[in-house]
């Protein structure tokens, strides 16, 4: 008989939360009892999982004792104060905030053998969703190419930010189409019909924290601690799906078909054909993979490789890369 866990789930009515449920539903994740956790404003609604609605509860007065396994999609607040407290009492944890500097950054496309001889109970990190799509891309095309520099602009959904965000969007768009006076409130100008150019606040060099976060995570889960990257987050109007312009700077000519074929046989990766592209709406959202078009060499340098990526944030960039984690995890939990 396959072994259950007791599993909690931090941040469980957000965006991530109610997805990363889901998806512990449908991948029948051997959970035995749920746990489903929140701020003090949240607690006492519902979750349904596996036919029945699951009571949320605050994450302030909950034993991390009773469970084996804790997910952190909360925020970065709420994992520094409860995520060391879960792993004192013995639970492993996945963190989806970047909050845990000294947490594994795991994706398991491209470093999952990182876990191996990886210190009980597990202390891991989910990466940021842009990562995640940048590590499953890249980390195929290793073997193939010396990679010297990528460059990276990332455009990003607004649910990256939550729900506030997403309806924030949602009002804008409606007062822009019924020619009402614009008043933004959650974004700082408007964001609807626009695009802005960053995402958070900037450092004294000009960078945001989410910039430097994918730069520090896409070294590790590459295994290229000294690759150059160049990182520009913009924050562009679309509810939901991630899309991504890549360059990737080699050392020697790159060899298109081999990175097609080698496209073609990851996984996780869907390749769309020359004559085509893909779209965040069209393709991504809802679905598991990451779609990779436009590839192509450079126009002047055949040592560049180009591409285009979208995937949808909130599943398969958060969620998904979680649960794929923790069913790695279980198996050195038996």
């Amino acid at each position: 008989m396959n072994p259950s866990f007791n599993v909690a789930v931090v941040g469980a009515t957000g965006s991530v939360g109610e997805t990363l449920v889901q998806i512990l539903e449908e991948l029948a994740f051997p959970v035995a009892t749920l746990h489903l956790l929140a701020s003090m404003e949240s607690a006492g609604s519902s979750v349904m999982f596996a036919g029945r609605k699951v009571r949320v509860r605050e994450v302030d007065s909950f034993d991390f004792g009773q469970v084996r396994l804790a997910f952190f999609a909360a925020g970065a607040a709420v994992s520094r104060s409860f995520a060391d407290k879960a792993r004192q009492a013995g639970c492993a944890v996945i963190d989806l905030s970047g909050a845990l500097p000294d947490a594994l950054a795991l994706v398991p496309e491209a470093n999952a053998q990182a876990l191996h001889g990886l210190a009980q109970p597990a202390w891991v990190c989910s990466p940021s969703a842009a990562a995640v799509a940048l590590a499953v891309t890249l980390a195929p095309l290793r073997q193939h190419l010396e990679i010297e520099r990528i460059h990276v602009t990332a455009c990003l959904a607004v649910s990256a930010q939550g729900r506030e965000a997403v309806n924030e969007l949602a009002r804008q768009t409606a007062e822009l189409l019924n020619a009402r006076p614009l008043e933004p409130r959650f974004f700082d100008r408007q964001m609807a019909f626009n695009l802005l150019a960053r995402v958070g606040e900037e450092d004294a060099q000009g960078h945001s924290v989410l910039e430097r976060r994918l730069v520090s995570e896409l070294r590790v889960l590459l295994g290229l601690p000294d690759v150059k990257i160049a990182v520009t987050c913009i924050q562009v109007p679309v509810f939901f799906g991630d899309s991504y312009s890549v360059s990737v700077q080699t050392r020697r000519p790159v060899d298109l078909a081999v990175v097609q074929g080698a496209l073609d046989s990851a996984p996780s990766i869907e390749r769309v054909e020359a004559d085509d592209y893909p779209t965040p709406v069209g393709d991504a959202v809802g679905q598991d993979v990451v779609y990779v078009g436009r590839v192509r060499l450079g126009i002047d340098e055949p040592e560049q490789l180009n591409l285009w990526m979208t995937t949808d944030n909130v599943r398969k960039g958060a969620a998904l890369n979680a649960v794929q984690v923790a069913q790695l995890l279980i198996k050195d939990m038996v």
